[in-house]
């Protein structure tokens, strides 16, 4: 019975550790599944090099499905890492508040020449050069609308936005669903809602819309 449950892998983002998803950790644990909290070094390591130590992590693995749930920068290492390894064994991809597009933020620190304190999160990453989303396997972005945060402090920020990521960098072609919630960027890691649409994706392929309309190009909308 353990090794067919199924394994969610979790990818934190910029500047943090694996501590910061603990508590998506238990709820994951609690929901049914195992739990594999990658931690790694965001700023000395290019998002490219990080999705290798990923892939050595995941070969143990004897679960049969694995699912990935990954904040912030740690989407862009799952890009990565389907990018090198398209092999993966089953499962979904949830991000949270991911920069698919590139980030805003990173680049008025990158043009003010403070890209050092991005580090090598810049390197084929946060400046929108992530590899394409080609993966047969379905990918669901979460947005956050609750704008509080560094991002308050740079002018031209994209609305609406979690207070560091807008909403519409949170886009990728290729995804499977989106999603905004009423949530900060760092609030994702600690909000209820957040993993209970996680699961659902997990689960369905598709998030939770109660009150949703469907777009022109036929993606579904939270309202």
């Amino acid at each position: 019975m353990g090794t067919q449950r199924e394994t969610v892998v979790l990818v934190h983002g910029l500047y943090v550790h694996g501590l910061w998803m603990k508590l998506l950790e238990y709820w994951l644990e609690e929901a049914g599944y195992r739990t594999l909290n990658y931690s790694y070094p965001s700023m000395t390591h290019s998002p490219a090099e990080n999705a290798e130590e990923l892939q050595a992590l995941l070969e143990p693995l004897t679960t049969s499905t694995v699912h990935f749930l990954a904040h912030s920068m740690g989407g862009l290492v799952v890009r990565y890492l389907f990018h090198r390894y398209p092999q993966q064994r089953p499962g979904r991809i949830v991000t949270l508040g991911t920069p698919h597009q590139g980030s805003y933020a990173a680049r008025v620190m990158h043009d003010s020449g403070l890209g050092l304190f991005v580090g090598r999160g810049l390197e084929g990453g946060l400046m929108g050069d992530a590899p394409p989303w080609v993966a047969s396997h379905q990918l669901g972005s979460v947005a956050g609308t609750l704008n509080v945060g560094f991002g308050l402090l740079l002018p031209g920020m994209p609305a609406p936005a979690d207070g560091l990521i807008a909403v519409v960098e949170t886009q990728l072609l290729g995804m499977s669903d989106h999603i905004c919630l009423p949530v900060s960027h760092m609030q994702m890691l600690v909000d209820p809602t957040t993993i209970t649409q996680a699961c659902t994706f997990f689960a369905t392929g598709r998030f939770r819309h109660p009150h949703s309309a469907r777009s022109e190009d036929g993606m579904v909308n939270s309202r």
